[in-house]
C-alpha cells in the first residue's frame, strides 16, 4: 500500500502554491499517463517478470546504446526539439509513445515495418536539420511519435527473459531521456556559440548514417 501511495504523489503533478511549473498542461498530461504505464508494465508483461529486477534496470538502462542507430535517432530528437520550438514537447512525446511501443514489443505484438521505421527515425529528422525545415509543431510531434513506437517496440522484443518489465521500461526510458538532453544541450550550445553550421552538419551526418545502414541492410 506504501508503494501506491508513492505513484499517487508522483502523479498528482498539478499546480501546487510555490511551485513554478514550466511545461504545458499537455506534456503534464503526458507525464501522468507515461507514469500510469510504468505502473502497469509489470503486469502487462507477465511473461518476461522474473528473478531480475537489477537485471531489467542494467539492461534497460545499456539497450539504447548498444546500437548506433538508436544513439543517433535519440539525439537527432534532441536537437530537433531546438530547431522545432517545442523543446520539451517533441522528448516527452516520444518517451510516452516509445513505452506505449515498449509494452507492445514486450508482449510480442507484431508490428511491421519496425527496422524501416528506426532507419527513418534518423532519415527524416536528419534532413529537416540539415536544411533548417521547421514543419508545424503538430506535424513535427506526430512523426517523433511515429518514429517513437518502433524504436519502443524493438527495446520491448529485446528484453531478457528474467528481466522485470517495471524496472527495464524504467532503465531504458531514463537512457533516452538523458540522449535527448544531450541533443538539447547540443543544439543550445551551437546556438549560443553562433556555430550554427555545425548544427546543420550533426543533422546531414545523421541523415547520411541512416542512408548507409538502409542501403547496407
Amino acid at each position: 500500500m506504501q508503494s501506491a501511495s508513492v505513484w499517487v504523489k508522483l502523479l498528482d503533478l498539478n499546480d501546487h502554491s510555490g511551485t513554478d511549473m514550466t511545461i504545458s498542461l499537455h506534456a503534464r498530461l503526458m507525464l501522468k499517463i507515461l507514469l500510469s504505464l510504468l505502473v502497469l508494465a509489470p503486469n502487462l508483461a507477465q511473461a518476461h517478470a522474473g528473478i531480475g529486477e537489477a537485471v531489467g534496470w542494467v539492461h534497460g538502462m545499456l539497450h539504447p546504446f548498444t546500437g548506433l542507430d538508436h544513439l543517433c535517432a535519440m539525439i537527432a530528437v534532441g536537437l530537433w526539439a531546438r530547431q522545432m520550438g517545442g523543446l520539451w514537447l517533441a522528448p516527452l512525446t516520444f518517451i510516452f509513445v516509445m513505452a506505449l511501443g515498449g509494452l507492445l514489443g514486450m508482449k510480442a505484438i507484431p508490428l511491421p515495418f519496425v527496422e524501416g521505421g528506426i532507419l527513418a527515425s534518423m532519415l527524416v529528422p536528419g534532413v529537416l536539420i540539415a536544411a533548417a525545415i521547421r514543419p508545424p509543431l503538430s506535424v513535427s510531434l506526430t512523426l517523433v511519435g511515429f518514429f517513437a513506437l518502433f524504436h519502443g517496440y524493438a527495446h520491448g522484443a529485446e528484453m531478457p527473459y528474467s528481466a522485470s518489465g517495471f524496472t527495464y521500461m524504467s532503465g531504458f526510458m531514463l537512457s533516452t531521456a538523458a540522449l535527448h538532453l544531450t541533443g538539447v544541450g547540443m543544439a543550445t550550445l551551437l546556438a549560443k556559440t553562433g556555430r550554427v553550421q555545425w548544427f546543420r552538419l550533426a543533422g546531414a551526418s545523421i541523415a547520411l548514417f541512416g542512408g548507409a545502414l538502409f542501403f547496407v541492410g
